[in-house]
């Protein structure tokens, strides 16, 4: 599904206009993105948690020329399935 259809199906199940659930989608978005840049956490429950990781330096290999490579640490989000998200998943 991609970001056009996603705000499509929000405007028809909420009944707002495609312009107003295109705003509350980007909203959404920006709020959960500055959250998690500065390190903090969203917890939706039932839903899910988005959060920040730390992933630390390690060495890799260049699969093309086989060279050993070092790979700088580095901050990622993370998403962790809650229950009821995983229950309607599974079936």
């Amino acid at each position: 599904m991609t970001k056009a259809e996603f705000v499509d199906q929000v405007a028809s199940q909420s009944g707002l206009s495609k312009g107003d659930a295109t705003k509350a989608v980007d909203t959404a978005l920006d709020v959960i993105e500055s959250t998690l840049s500065r390190g903090g956490e969203i917890n939706f429950t039932g839903f899910g948690k988005f959060s920040v990781a730390d992933r630390g330096a390690r060495q890799g290999v260049n699969p093309q020329t086989g060279e050993r490579i070092q790979i700088a640490a580095s901050r990622v989000p993370r998403f962790s399935a809650g229950s009821a998200l995983k229950k309607a998943v599974k079936g």
